[in-house]
């Protein structure tokens, strides 16, 4: 036992950057990360570049914009590699600033599929069929800046300066996309929390996303932002005088989804549109990446109910992270499913056709 505790103590003197397991395996320095705290934005820098080094076969970094004070927006792109052309999938928190949950569940979420990929066949055939495209912070300065004292810590916007004549700055990015924007639920008062810009995409920050997504809108078959708070499942649209072409799926999947969520912990999760459970709003992400043809698209509402609000105590962010995976979870493999098993029978059923053929001809020569 000696000898084994003395090797042990050498391993680690040499390879710092991994730490014993009670199986004898090995995991990773991201592994060590602590998930169930809140960390400011250096960290989660640190740990997408850690996450990216510890599984360099299925994560990538993606940079595709910059935030208003010239910052990087990053993501990180995971899925196996394939020869087959595949889909895609969309998850972006931090678009508020205060909504601390939302970074903290993305950051869970890649390390639950990272870890579930190598012993879950389907997700390790979701993996190959899809790509995941996931950015833990969107609106990196406005998140910098709530975590700079406490009389910023519920700051929501971006952090670009108001129009001229106006001694207020920031943007309400959730309202700045071009989805009927500037018509209901926003603000054209610039020091309001839901200001909504001086023209649709206006801020960097929505430029970043409406071009990355835009540019390959066909591939994606779910769009999940990710807020906080209302235990709320928001299908499109914000705007009550218009309705999504396939609403009555978005209702009956994000119903299926609360099943699994309450599962968990027993949390209620309220699913509908806008108008119908919340408020009526214009300008979404959300929105947007609907009227773009993507057919999957759902605003998350983390906990609480309002205890606690965007201050959720961190003893609340793994059971907030578990219960939302599940929902998350569910609609993804719904997607899937859905397109990749069609896929498949519509293969199949050319295949016995020709079959069929085959077999038709053969008949024909052999009795004519």
């Amino acid at each position: 036992a000696k000898v084994y505790l003395y090797l042990m103590d050498v391993f680690y003197k040499v390879f710092p950057d991994v730490s014993e397991v009670s199986n004898n395996e090995f995991i990773s320095q991201s592994d060590n990360y602590d998930y169930y705290k809140y960390h400011p934005m250096p960290e989660i820098t640190n740990w997408m570049t850690q996450i990216a080094k510890d599984h360099p076969d299925v994560v990538t970094i993606v940079d595709y914009g910059q935030t208003y004070e010239k910052r990087t927006i990053s993501l990180l792109k995971i899925g196996l590699n394939s020869e087959a052309k595949k889909k895609a999938i969309w998850m972006d928190c931090g678009i508020h600033a205060r909504e601390w949950i939302a970074p903290a569940f993305c950051q869970y979420f890649v390390k639950q599929i990272l870890q579930t990929y190598k012993t879950d066949p389907k997700m390790e055939k979701m993996m190959m069929n899809m790509d995941f495209y996931v950015t833990p912070v969107l609106n990196v300065d406005g998140y910098m800046y709530s975590w700079q004292d406490n009389t910023t810590r519920l700051w929501r916007k971006n952090m670009s300066p108001g129009p001229s004549g106006c001694n207020c700055n920031g943007t309400d990015l959730n309202r700045n996309f071009n989805a009927n924007w500037g018509t209901i639920g926003v603000s054209f008062d610039c020091c309001s929390n839901t200001f909504c810009g001086s023209s649709p995409i206006s801020e960097t920050e929505a430029q970043a996303v409406t071009y990355f997504v835009g540019s390959r809108k066909e591939d994606f078959l779910c769009f999940f932002t990710i807020h906080s708070y209302g235990q709320l499942l928001l299908v499109p649209y914000g705007h009550p005088n218009f309705t999504a072409p396939n609403y009555n799926e978005l209702i009956e999947v994000g119903l299926a989804a609360a099943d699994e969520i309450k599962k968990v912990h027993g949390t209620h999760y309220t699913v509908g549109t806008p108008p119908d459970v919340l408020y009526a709003n214009s300008g979404s992400s959300r929105d947007w990446a609907r009227q773009q043809g993507i057919p999957f698209s759902y605003t998350f509402e983390l906990r609480d109910n309002g205890t606690f609000g965007f201050e959720l105590p961190e003893d609340q962010i793994k059971p907030s992270c578990e219960e939302a995976y599940e929902g998350a979870l569910y609609i993804i493999t719904y997607a899937h499913d859905k397109t990749f098993s069609g896929a498949m029978n519509t293969a199949a059923t050319a295949l016995w056709t020709m079959l069929l053929a085959v077999v038709y001809c053969t008949f024909l020569k052999a009795y004519l």
